[in-house]
């Protein structure tokens, strides 16, 4: 029988550590928290092409403004998945865009201000997180609870939880400034400030 010359034996070895390594780091990135899932700079970039081919208005929808995220889908500006939260695949708005079916405002992860055009105040968040997440989507598990703002200029802003009260004052009086009735801009915010929105 034939010994293993050692320079064979060191190269095999390398090859086994090496794959060990491997393998460990891939067991390790699939138990991180997903990160970056649902960009919300490219929701608005779907909302800028949607604006651009209806004027420059945003999208608008009688039945509340799930349904006029879906029509994003439907004009095949977004798949949906960008224009939801964490732990949200999009598909109550893809469903919805293809059976034709309402989108029910509480069921969605943003939250979504009608009507608004680009050339509104830049200062007035036109999207935002329902929920305050640990990192936002794109440091998810990472850092302070935060929520990912959309700005109508198309801006992306982080809110962090303990700062979120006073943004949302502030934008419900913008949005009074703007024009909407008090009650509808404080609907808008409502869900997102129950301490326990968070996930």
């Amino acid at each position: 029988m034939k010994q293993i010359r050692p320079w064979i034996k060191a190269g095999l070895m390398a090859i086994a550590v090496l794959f060990a390594i491997l393998v460990g780091l891939i067991i390790y990135a699939r138990s991180l928290p997903p990160m970056h899932q649902h960009c919300i700079k490219a929701a608005g970039s779907a909302l800028r092409m949607y604006a651009a081919d209806h004027g420059g208005i945003y999208p608008v929808h009688t039945n509340g403004f799930g349904d006029a995220l879906m029509l994003l889908v439907v004009g095949e500006y977004d798949n949906g998945h960008t224009l939801v939260g964490v732990d949200d695949d999009g598909s109550l708005l893809r469903f919805a865009s293809t059976n034709k079916t309402d989108v029910p405002e509480e069921l969605c992860t943003r939250i979504y201000v009608q009507g608004l055009s680009e050339s509104d105040n830049p200062e007035i968040a036109i999207l935002f997180d329902r929920f305050s997440v640990r990192g936002g989507d794109h440091r998810r598990g990472i850092g302070p609870y935060l929520r990912e703002v959309l700005m109508a200029d198309g801006f992306m802003r982080n809110i962090g939880h303990d700062r979120w009260p006073a943004f949302a004052s502030n934008q419900v009086e913008l949005l009074v400034q703007f024009g909407l009735p008090r009650a509808t801009a404080e609907d808008y915010y409502r869900p997102t400030l129950d301490p326990n929105a968070k996930r």
